[in-house]
Formats: C-alpha cells, sequence, structure tokens
C-alpha cells in the first residue's frame, strides 16, 4: 500500500485473520459456521470449513441450508471488506447443489465480486471439496440498505 492509498480497516481485519478461524467474525453466523479464512481481497474471499454434525442432514452430509448458509456468509463478508459506508443485505441467492460433502471432510468456499456498483453488488460464490468436486454453487446480488456503518 503506498502513500496514496486510503486505508480500508474492515479488509485489514479480514486480512489480520488468515488462518485463524472466524470467531471474530462480525457475523454470528459466520462464526457458529467457524470457517478458517485462507485468503482475502477486494474480489474474492476464501474460507476452509470442516463439516462438523450441526451442518449435516439425516444422511450425514452437508445440509443444503448449511451450504446455502456458507455461500451467504461469505458473500456478505466479502461486501462488507469492501469498507463501504452503508451496508449491504442479499436480495436473492440462486443455487446448485452438485455433489455431497460428508461429516468430517474439509470443503473450501470461495466467494467472488463479479460487478460492484453503487447500490447493487453482484457475487458468485463456489464450494468444493478438497478432491477440486464442487459440492455447491451460488449467483447472489446484495443491495445497499439505509444503515450506516462504522468504520
Amino acid at each position: 500500500m503506498n502513500e496514496t492509498t486510503p486505508t480500508n480497516p474492515r479488509l485489514e481485519f479480514f486480512r489480520s485473520q488468515i488462518g485463524q478461524n472466524m470467531s471474530q467474525s462480525p457475523s454470528p453466523l459466520g462464526r457458529w459456521l467457524n470457517g478458517t479464512i485462507r485468503a482475502v481481497d477486494l474480489r474474492m474471499l476464501v474460507v476452509e470449513y470442516t463439516i462438523h454434525e450441526d451442518m449435516t442432514n439425516p444422511l450425514g452430509v452437508l445440509h443444503g441450508g448449511a451450504a446455502a448458509a456458507i455461500l451467504d456468509d461469505i458473500a456478505g463478508s466479502l461486501v462488507f471488506a469492501l469498507g463501504r459506508e452503508y451496508g449491504y443485505t442479499s436480495v436473492n441467492l440462486t443455487l446448485d447443489f452438485l455433489h455431497s460433502a460428508r461429516l468430517g471432510e474439509v470443503i473450501t468456499a470461495t466467494a467472488e465480486i463479479i460487478r460492484a456498483g453503487r447500490n447493487i453488488i453482484h457475487v458468485t460464490g463456489v464450494i468444493e471439496a478438497a478432491d477440486g468436486k464442487i459440492i455447491a454453487k451460488c449467483s447472489t446480488n446484495l443491495i445497499q440498505t439505509s444503515v450506516k456503518l462504522p468504520l
């Protein structure tokens, strides 16, 4: 970062958490999911999760609702890390479930900003198994709210 680049405390917070679990996440759901941040910048957030029992369905595989929660949470966290003045909230979340992941498996979720407009931010996300199989993928739009955020 050079002297003319403004600082972004939210992005710097996420960067300081790389390699750490998300116990300090601003999101209560993110704290419960308790992933480990692997990478973050202004366009992408990568978080690794170990599937625990509370995240599974009766078959012992990742519950679709838990997969949706993971993708929605990291998309929102990535948008939060942009450091904008107002908060954003999801207006839609379209998911495709493509493969299963079992209790105890480690999965990696990646959110990427495709377009960051003034009012709407479009984000895609994917959950992958350790062998590279895509577990789920999503597309979501977040809209600016009237909630002003502290820096």
